[in-house]
């Protein structure tokens, strides 16, 4: 399933607009679809050409929850916090902070 943002921004990639914004919206318009490893590879993409971009790390572990992969998830988040805090984003801290609390409460949690 692809959708009429999908077919806009697909064709960008590999040319010269390429880079973490357009994989960024377009690991996010897979996210929205809820395909869930088109999410995870595309925000995996964005953080290739910006290490920082604190919403990207936030997008990857939601994704990789969504796609049944709660440690990698939880890295990601720790990932994602370590960086935040670097960049001094402290509102994505904050918020990645949560996730990962709560994702930690969860996997130690008996089934």
């Amino acid at each position: 399933m692809t959708s009429g943002l999908l077919q806009g921004l697909l064709p960008l990639m590999h040319g010269p607009r390429d880079g973490a914004l357009l994989r960024f919206g377009i690991a996010n318009e897979y996210f929205r679809l809820q395909q869930w490893p088109d999410a995870v590879r595309e925000a995996r993409a964005a953080l290739a050409f910006q290490a920082d971009y604190s919403a990207a790390w936030k997008l990857l572990g939601k994704a990789l929850l969504a796609n049944g992969e709660p440690q990698a998830a939880l890295q990601a988040y720790r990932d994602g916090i370590a960086t935040a805090q670097q960049r001094g984003d402290l509102q994505a801290v904050k918020e990645m902070t949560v996730f990962a609390r709560r994702l930690e409460k969860s996997l130690a949690a008996p089934d």
